[in-house]
């Protein structure tokens, strides 16, 4: 659904500010914008516009862990002990290495590996601290980890490093367990408050906080100034899409002013090379976000290691730094290639699932290159609204600090991939819920990395649509709608260097501040044109974009703009509505729009009211389902557990236009204990008999739906039964009694499953007996919902 934002009263003083630092534009657009983005005094306005007059936090707002982090650091570099940053591999990561590295290398030699780094191969190790790479570190004699960008989940890595004598302190920004890490400090902004200026910091920020603190706790010793390292900090900052509010947006705003210069009087050569590569000029926040940052994260995407991109935002070394940022360009290109494979073969296998029934999408396959998968369940989630893990399902792995309950093999057959959210709703806490199903899981709101056993992923998919629907259920919300905020509404004639210069104060752009989507109406295209991406040696790669002219009856000319990963053919011939985002192209020195979203000017007006009379819902409820004898009936058989479920069946009959018959009736409802000791039964008789059971079966024969059942099987593996999953049914074993675990969680867990079952048990008693009337009322609801989507 398309909302365009209300146009608000302007105060006199809002202005005249704007235009003492842009007297040349009217300040009427970005006066509306600044308004719908919560600027309500001249002082908020001036600390906006100019980062001169904004007060940004001391690094000693992190309190007692930044004091102890410094008491740390300082007492490595009094007895030069050998010091680690453990990093990531992606624009974040590489980034807070990189500021790390160099700030760091300040105060720790460089040259008799005092300082080094380690960044973990994003295809065999993924995120996070592992313990092979800690084993590594500890032959090496290092006495001391700094993380930057990941750590703040890792307990058990973190306790082993801690037996091996080495410390460790985390520099983070992700979402953070309940327990605190056994660390010697943590360093994480999720610690302080929600309106906190410091709160959305990324990885590479928090590196530079620690850095700052270093500087100020010990002056004397740094050779070059703190400002050197701004450049890096806003690559990170704007490449990992933190909201670029309080002390984000002061640092992106100096960082950007500082990575300009490059062009002009180089001081990191690998740095001006890849903005040269990218056709870009260093001075706009997209420059970072379309350019620097895709090639920084291309290169663990294609190659797994990422190390070199230290070394090329770091090294001084003019020759070194054209041939890595090189091969960082071919590494994007291929990356460009690579993510429209998967994006087609993940259409393909969208269209054999019922989107109507689907909460979260969750896609696998062989073949899928991992290194992509984040990218393509980006645009997936937000072309279908839905939050969306694609996994890639290839090999077995090595895991031996896989739980013992999931396998007593030391080689794992695993699912590993990226989860992407849309319209606010949490991944993280949406994942976590499933935790037990999990290898290993991280990530924040909107992000999230994953793995977990094959075998586990049928009940995963189940379990969290289920978590899904009931958090939809609680929330009142409609998965599936994509609502885009539209910022402005402008003609074809309003587009160009005005509008442009306006827009341009609202930057850096990005989360809580996003770049600002205009609505053009009745406008129409011409001059369509595909043309290939092609990499440095000239080759073309399967990533596509169209350009055309754009027009509508406000002006003679028609105004340049580009499609992204479409062909001309999908441009409508008609008269259209789109919603675009104004941009300057530097290679091509015009200024041109970029579509996100377009759809026909002619689009039906959803109805007012529905009528069911076509397409009744017919109530046989605990009657004889016998007597329904007509084919014209789509018949809902088994009774829902909620309302989500009959939502769908609502959906599917007013599309197909057919009646409606419910006719379910009130299952025999035994006591949850009863069907905890008919499960554990069930599970003894499958044991002995070698039998595989489907997961259907066994909701039949328990009357359960998903949520208990998945419970149920967890207790299972802890009692000591081995429940593996293979051609579409479950088979279920005895383990040796050595691997019985007596976990202090049985108790919880078992209560925890009478609980569910019961709460199963009233819902479905509530959908047998509410009135028809209501059902008929939701039906109605459902539908207009339905409608309405645009």
């Amino acid at each position: 659904m398309w909302q365009i934002q209300p146009n608000l009263d302007i105060p006199d003083w809002i202005i005249p500010i704007i235009q003492e630092y842009a007297p040349q534009i009217s300040g009427k657009y970005v006066a509306q914008l600044l308004l719908h983005r919560g600027i309500e005094t001249p002082q908020q306005l001036v600390g906006f516009l100019n980062y001169n007059c904004y007060q940004p936090s001391s690094p000693f707002a992190f309190g007692i862990e930044i004091e102890k982090a410094m008491e740390r650091l300082v007492l490595a570099q009094k007895h030069q002990e050998i010091v680690t940053i453990w990093g990531d591999f992606d624009a974040d990561g590489i980034t807070a290495t990189s500021v790390l590295w160099d700030g760091l290398g300040q105060f720790f030699s460089r040259e008799n590996i005092q300082l080094s780094y380690y960044i973990p191969n994003r295809l065999t190790e993924s995120h996070g601290l592992n313990c092979a790479g800690i084993d590594q570190l500890y032959q090496q004699g290092c006495q001391l980890i700094v993380t930057c960008d990941t750590g703040s989940t890792n307990l058990k890595e973190i306790e082993y490093a801690n037996q091996l004598g080495i410390d460790i302190i985390v520099t983070d920004h992700h979402t953070l367990l309940e327990e605190r890490p056994p660390v010697i400090a943590i360093i994480n902004p999720r610690y302080l408050s929600l309106d906190h200026p410091l709160y959305h910091l990324s990885g590479v920020a928090v590196a530079y906080k620690l850095i700052e603190a270093l500087y100020e706790t010990l002056p004397n010793i740094p050779q070059r100034p703190l400002e050197d390292l701004l450049d890096l900090v806003a690559i990170g900052l704007i490449a990992d899409l933190v909201q670029l509010k309080g002390d984000c947006r002061y640092l992106a705003q100096l960082g950007i002013e500082k990575l300009q210069q490059q062009l002009k009087k180089p001081t990191r050569p690998g740095v001006a090379k890849l903005v040269d590569l990218c056709k870009r000029t260093g001075d706009r926040p997209t420059d970072i976000s379309f350019g620097l940052g895709p090639r920084i994260n291309a290169v663990s995407r294609i190659y797994g290691d990422a190390k070199f991109c230290v070394e090329l935002l770091t090294s001084k070394d003019q020759k070194r730094c054209q041939q890595l940022a090189i091969e960082t360009e071919l590494a994007n290109t291929r990356r460009k290639g690579l993510q429209k494979e998967v994006s087609r073969d993940v259409m393909t296998k969208l269209k054999k699932i019922d989107l109507s029934t689907t909460q979260v999408i969750v896609l696998s396959d062989p073949q899928w290159p991992g290194g992509v998968l984040g990218l393509v369940a980006g645009q997936v989630a937000q072309e279908y609204g839905r939050p969306t893990i694609l996994l890639s399902t290839e090999g077995t792995i090595d895991l031996p600090d896989l739980d013992q309950e999931i396998s007593d093999n030391s080689e794992v057959k695993l699912a590993r991939g990226s989860a992407r959210s849309v319209n606010q709703i949490d991944l993280y806490e949406l994942v976590k819920s499933q935790a037990h199903l999990l290898h290993r899981f991280g990530g924040h709101p909107l992000a999230a990395g994953l793995s977990l056993p094959i075998a586990n992923l049928p009940i995963f998919i189940d379990a969290i649509n289920r978590q899904m629907r009931e958090q939809l259920e609680s929330n009142i919300q409609e998965i599936g709608q994509r609502n885009i905020q539209v910022d402005l509404v402008c003609t074809v004639a309003e587009l160009g260097v005005d509008l442009f210069q306006e827009l341009k104060l609202l930057e850096p752009c990005g989360m809580g501040n996003p770049v600002p989507k205009i609505l053009i109406q009745n406008c129409w295209f011409t001059n369509a044109w595909n043309t290939s991406e092609q990499d440095l040696r000239g080759r073309k790669v399967q990533y596509i974009k169209t350009t055309f002219e754009l027009w509508d009856e406000s002006i003679s000319t028609g105004f340049h703009g580009v499609w992204w990963g479409h062909y001309k053919d999908e441009l409508p011939e008609g008269i259209s509505d789109i919603i675009v985002e104004l941009d300057f192209n530097t290679f091509k020195k015009q200024y041109e729009i970029r579509i996100l979203e377009l759809r026909s000017a002619q689009a039906q007006t959803p109805p007012a009211s529905i009528n069911l009379a076509d397409h009744p819902i017919l109530d046989y409820r605990n009657q004889d389902f016998n007597q329904i004898l007509s084919e014209h009936l789509l018949i809902l058989k088994d009774c829902p557990t909620c309302w989500e479920e009959l939502q769908s069946w609502f959906r599917r009959a007013y599309t197909e236009k057919q009646p409606l018959a419910i006719a379910y009736t009130i299952p025999e409802l035994l006591p949850p204990e009863k069907i905890w000791q008919q499960l554990i039964g069930m599970a003894k008789y499958l044991s002995r008999t070698h039998q595989p059971v489907t997961i259907q079966k066994l909701r039949n024969q328990l009357n359960l739906g998903v949520i208990p059942l998945q419970i149920g099987f967890k207790i299972l593996q802890i009692l000591g039964f081995k429940i593996e999953y293979q051609d579409q049914a479950f088979y279920i074993s005895w383990q040796n009694s050595s691997h019985f675990n007596t976990s202090e969680t049985l108790p919880q867990l078992i209560q925890t499953f009478l609980s569910t079952v019961q709460e199963e048990q009233f819902r479905r008693q509530y959908f047998c007996n509410v009135s028809l009337s209501i059902l008929e009322s939701i039906a109605v609801q459902t539908i207009i919902k339905e409608t309405n989507k645009s």
